[in-house]
């Protein structure tokens, strides 16, 4: 039990807020705790501040699992159910390629390759969540 409050305070994730997008920085490894903390957290902002996109910058981590995958397909989920589009920005090729190799398609997700860019879709579309063509 020592040992989970030990790590309460370096597993929170920051949310930022830049205009009407939130921007999410992931560092290395995300476990558990930090990961449920991090989705309400995220669940909590877009209501509160009344956001219409998500940018979770993934570049800091170059091991991705299939836990990281769901967590990121589950902050997407939400915030499209809360009116907000997620862009994962800054993917690594191995990342990529392990996502791939998991077979994780990541629904609701868009990417780009920089934060940078991954507001400037955000602003260039501002037509709701995305939704699959029919």
């Amino acid at each position: 039990m020592n040992h989970d409050l030990s790590h309460a305070g370096t597993a929170h994730v920051p949310v930022l807020r830049l205009g009407d997008v939130l921007l999410i920085t992931l560092q290395g490894d995300l476990h558990d705790g930090a990961a449920e903390q991090l989705q309400q957290d995220v669940a909590e902002s877009i209501v509160r501040s009344r956001v219409t996109g998500v940018v979770i910058d993934i570049s800091g981590v170059e091991i991705v699992d299939s836990f990281l995958g769901r967590v990121l397909a589950e902050i997407a989920a939400s915030a499209r159910l809360l009116a907000a589009r997620t862009v994962v920005a800054g993917m690594r090729p191995a990342v990529a390629i392990t996502l791939v190799e998991l077979g994780l398609t990541l629904p609701g997700l868009r990417t780009a390759l920089s934060t940078e860019a991954a507001m400037e879709l955000l602003a260039a579309s501002p037509d709701g969540p995305l939704r699959e063509p029919r």
